[in-house]
């Protein structure tokens, strides 16, 4: 079974926005440990470029993906029904 486009995109946007919360946290909480200074604010710009990028990475991986299992089981389908079924099946 293959992923719809939108489907696609409905995941990879659900997987960045749980990412999202994750680093928003870790950064508020880590660059102080650094010593950077870094405003809620700026942390959202920040993190809002991030995600952008992460959703266009996140959803042309998984449409190549889908792009890749699809015709290695439609060549394994072609394999198959060219040797026949074994047994009368």
């Amino acid at each position: 079974m293959t992923q719809t486009k939108l489907g696609s995109l409905i995941e990879a946007v659900i997987n960045v926005l749980i990412g999202f919360g994750i680093n928003f946290s870790a950064n508020m909480l880590i660059f102080p440990v650094f010593g950077w200074s870094i405003s809620a604010g700026q942390n959202l710009t920040l993190g809002l470029i991030y995600t952008g990028i992460s959703v266009a990475r996140s959803y042309v991986v998984r449409r190549w993906f889908n792009s890749k299992l699809k015709k290695a089981a439609e060549q394994l389908a072609a394999r198959a029904a060219k040797q026949g079924a074994p047994n009368g099946q």
